[in-house]
């Protein structure tokens, strides 16, 4: 699957995002609160609304990665959030569902997103943050060429409680 059409969310997105989400709920429940057993259409649309409310407002933007093919399959998503535009740095996200794992789509969704990034919001700094124990977005970080700076301690909440977490960064000058 070389074709990748990475693009802002729309109105008619949420039966693809519902579907995506579904297929990969065991992986996806474990990193992302939103994502549960009980996942419904109506989460997806609550999503796909939310998502083009940030993007119009300027607060993140989240991207669906599409396959190229005529086909309204999701294969996963890519977002810029936590934008400081006094500091010009955001959080790179990303993740795909478990049919489309390990083709390079996540890697090429977020070095996109990353140029995005530099080159249409002006950023400065990127950074990827990733629970220790998650491998293979640690991976994608690598080959983006993202400088791993080092465990930060209680970096991000997961299941409540902060906990550590491994921090790479992105800054303009890095290929991405």
């Amino acid at each position: 699957m070389n074709m990748l059409d990475i693009r802002p969310f729309a109105a008619g997105d949420a039966p693809a995002l519902h579907a995506a989400v579904r297929e990969s709920i065991a992986s996806l429940s474990r990193l992302f609160p939103w994502c549960s057993a009980d996942y419904a259409l109506a989460d997806a649309e609550a999503r796909v609304a939310a998502c083009i409310a940030a993007w119009r407002d300027g607060r993140e933007y989240p991207f669906g990665i599409f396959a190229r093919d005529g086909d309204a399959r999701l294969l996963g998503c890519v977002g810029l959030n936590r934008l400081d535009h006094a500091a010009r740095s955001a959080n790179l996200g990303y993740w795909t569902s478990e049919a489309h794992r390990g083709r390079g789509i996540a890697t090429r969704a977020a070095a996109w997103a990353a140029t995005f990034g530099f080159r249409e919001l002006g950023l400065a700094r990127i950074e990827i943050v990733v629970l220790p124990d998650n491998i293979a977005s640690q991976r994608v970080a690598g080959k983006l060429g993202a400088v791993r700076e080092g465990i930060v301690p209680g970096r991000i909440v997961f299941d409540g409680r902060p906990v550590d977490a491994v921090l790479f960064s992105l800054s303009a000058g890095t290929p991405a």
